[in-house]
């Protein structure tokens, strides 16, 4: 089960030249705000990478703002974990459930994970925060996640499950998130 205190949050390459191109990129910026702004109240680090912004423009503004001030890495690497800089932050900060957000599922998120698994840590990918230009290309990302026992959640039962109880002191700040 994810734990608050294991839990970290990697928002992957959610960039605006990503707007037009990938399949129903609106809807996952907004489930990756709410996990963000959830996070946040949570106390879980958040590491953002940026596929070569020089070419793919910055992360969206939208999710900018909820992030606020945060260091953002810069990359060229598909995985996340093949930027020494981001792997260190990962390591860094102590954490081993990684929450995978971001574009594209078959791509920079995928190889993310399994090097995440690799190193013996736990990717959990957010299903509804991860996306590709083609929907099918989403489909065989997940399909191989399953196959190969990483979890799969959502954004809203990620959170539940870290909050565990409606006693929780977050849990009405964030229901309002939510709904």
């Amino acid at each position: 089960m994810l734990n608050q205190q294991n839990a970290l949050l990697l928002i992957i390459d959610m960039q605006q030249a990503f707007d037009s191109a990938v399949h129903e990129f609106g809807k996952i910026v907004e489930r990756a705000r709410i996990m963000i702004e959830s996070a946040k109240l949570l106390d879980i680090p958040i590491i953002v990478s940026e596929q070569f912004p020089q070419g793919l423009q910055r992360t969206v503004d939208v999710l900018q703002k909820a992030l606020g001030d945060i260091h953002y890495y810069e990359k060229t690497e598909f995985s996340c974990l093949r930027n020494e800089e981001i792997f260190q932050a990962v390591k860094d900060s102590g954490r081993s459930q990684v929450l995978l957000a971001g574009v594209e599922s078959h791509v920079c998120v995928s190889q993310t994970a399994y090097d995440l698994q690799a190193t013996g840590l736990e990717p959990i990918i957010l299903a509804d925060v991860v996306s590709s230009r083609r929907p099918f290309d989403k489909q065989i990302a997940l399909g191989r996640f399953r196959a190969d026992s990483m979890e799969i959640t959502t954004t809203e039962a990620a959170i539940f499950e870290i909050l565990r109880d409606s006693k929780h002191p977050c849990f009405k700040e964030i229901s309002k998130l939510i709904r």
